[in-house]
């Protein structure tokens, strides 16, 4: 099984490089459905390698296989937690790619095949990274991922604001990219290999870590940390999900930033968790602080958002803290519940966003405040929302919920109260949101033409186009159906007899007895702190609703901190790189 794996880059590029090829001559229909059938097959071929996924499997391509210990060839690892972010990965490119059906107009000069091409190309890129067994292709997988995200997001190029977000999300993950390929270099000048197991190894023998060494650490860890978007490298996110057409968005939040978790967690387990590494307090210090800060200035960032693609996006933030929190136990428990959880988020997050875009779509306006009470005959549409709000704050039995409760019994004490916290106010926010464009709860904005007393420094969303030339008198199925299915997975992700179970053992790589894996179950208290975040995310709503002024306060110092300058965001990006080394520092002190 291990020959079929560089086919998960293969197949996509191939499908890309022919829909390149003869999109002038084909219809949109068949394109499309081309594309959708690459991304379905390669997710079939994900399925069909993880459950063959242990032993790990492993694939020198080209036969360049190791002399002596010694490799300069490509290693590919098929191992559990790689696999299944593959198949996570193909699915939501899938999802995306149907979405898209309805909610684009035909491409430019009649090239029905540019858009999906670039999807494919950008799917092809995750799943390189995701199955990367050497630090230097992985960087190489997320550099093809990022200059075709940079293409995806400012793909409405006739708007200046597309141009804008898009220069930003290239220019700070670009600096991020060079930290990280610094980084690598450090790394091989010390141990002369670029295979993640190796260089571990080669640490290991060479005892504690030094100065290089750390500086190793936190040049790759800015570079992975602003993919994940973790403050306070989180600037472009905010930016490239205002102006990013609605699939984009749905990939960008449901798994591109995952994948920045997923380096850290694989990073530091294969190359510096032994005693040539950082000490696990250290990492465990590092990872921690950032996860708290990440959770809170996203949720507090999330509440005061009317631009309803920001506010998702602020909430792809808080819980991406949720996630380093979750791995910064540097426990098993820890790494299943954050793999649950990033599942079950994938579906909701990317749901929430489908239905924003129809909004768009159908009412040319992302603004709270202007669409006050004018979407109330997309019921469908409300219900969805709402359920991607409870999803969000972990109600029961979302798979969100799962994965919360055993990341929450995993950090204990006062982190289990900011799981509680920033997954109830970014729910909140959601049930707002639904609360007063669906329904029109609540006193009519005086500036819901768009302007008023809004910060000059934030996007209210009422200045958006609509993806397609005239708004939708109807709403096509396509659009509705998408998300639908994705909350029913998120939903099945918790419900499903053995699935938490199946994903602990993808994770621990556990298919046989002796090996160490958690069962990842319900439990009361699980179920108690989701029911209490779902209540606590209700109540805040209903607040929000009934008295804006109460909870709805200005926070003008935070809202100046997103600034739309670029050379702002780099001189962020310096300081979280410092803030790093600091948190990082008494490894080598110590050693």
């Amino acid at each position: 099984m291990h020959h079929l794996l560089p086919l998960l880059v293969a197949v996509p590029l191939l499908g890309a490089a022919l829909l390149a090829a003869v999109g002038r001559h084909v219809p949109r229909l068949v394109a499309e459905s081309t594309a959708c059938a690459v991304s379905a097959g390669t997710a079939a071929l994900a399925v069909v390698l993880l459950t063959h996924s242990s032993p790990p499997l492993t694939e020198w391509a080209g036969g360049w296989e190791p002399v002596d210990g010694h490799s300069v060839g490509i290693v590919l690892t098929g191992d559990g937690p790689g696999l299944g972010m593959a198949a996570l990965v193909s699915v939501l490119t899938l999802a995306a790619l149907a979405y898209s059906w309805r909610s684009f107009d035909e491409p430019p000069h009649g090239h029905a095949g540019a858009f999906p091409a670039l999807v494919l190309v950008f799917q092809a890129g995750m799943c390189g990274f995701v199955i990367a067994g050497d630090l230097f292709n992985a960087f190489v997988w997320f550099e093809l991922m990022s200059v075709v995200a940079y293409a995806l997001t400012g793909h409405r190029v006739e708007e200046a604001r597309a141009v804008q977000g898009a220069l930003a999300f290239a220019v700070v993950n670009s600096l991020g990219a060079y930290a990280l390929l610094m980084g690598i270099g450090l790394l091989y000048a010390r141990t002369g290999e670029l295979a993640l197991t190796r260089i571990g190894d080669a640490l290991d023998a060479q005892g504690p870590p030094d100065a290089l060494v750390l500086a190793g650490f936190v040049l790759v860890l800015t570079g992975l940390l602003v993919k994940a978007a973790a403050v306070p490298f989180q600037f472009w996110l905010p930016d490239a999900h205002a102006v990013a057409p609605t699939p984009v968005c749905m990939l960008l939040s449901g798994v591109m930033v995952e994948l920045g978790v997923f380096g850290v967690w694989r990073v530091y387990d294969t190359v510096f968790s032994g005693p040539g590494g950082l000490p696990a307090a250290d990492a465990e210090r590092v990872l921690t602080v950032l996860g708290a800060l990440t959770a809170v200035l996203g949720a507090v960032m999330c509440w005061h958002q009317r631009h309803i693609k920001r506010l998702l996006a602020y909430s792809t933030i808080a819980h991406t803290g949720l996630f380093l929190l979750g791995i910064g136990t540097l426990t098993p428990e820890g790494d299943d519940g954050v793999a649950l959880y990033v599942v079950g988020h994938a579906g909701v997050k990317a749901a929430l966003f489908a239905c924003a875009g129809i909004l768009l779509d159908r009412y040319g306006s992302v603004d709270e405040h202007v669409l006050h009470g004018r979407a109330g005959p997309l019921r469908g549409v409300a219900v969805m929302v709402v359920a991607g709000g409870l999803g969000l704050a972990g109600l029961p039995p979302f798979g969100t919920a799962l994965g919360k409760s055993v990341a929450e019994e995993a950090v204990g004490g006062p982190l289990t109260v900011l799981y509680v916290l920033a997954s109830a106010v970014t729910a909140a926010a959601v049930l707002r949101v639904a609360a007063r464009v669906f329904w029109g709860l609540g006193p009519a904005p005086r500036d819901a033409g768009g302007e008023g007393t809004a910060d000059p420094d934030e996007t209210t969303g009422s200045g958006e186009e609509p993806e397609t030339t005239r708004r939708l008198g109807r709403v096509p199925d396509t659009m509705t159906a998408v998300p639908a299915l994705l909350l029913a997975g998120a939903l099945a992700a918790g419900t499903v007899p053995g699935f938490g179970d199946a994903v602990a053992r993808a994770v621990s790589g556990a298919t046989t007895a002796g090996l160490v894996h958690t069962s990842v179950h319900w439990t009361p208290l699980g179920v108690g702190l989701g029911l209490l975040s779902s209540v606590l995310a209700v109540a805040l709503a209903a607040v929000a609703v009934v008295r804006p002024g109460l909870l709805v306060a200005p926070a003008p110092a935070l809202r100046r901190l997103q600034s739309g300058h670029i050379g702002d965001y780099v001189a962020w990006l310096l300081v979280g790189t410092t803030v790093l080394g600091v948190l990082a520092l008494p490894a080598v002190l110590s050693g």
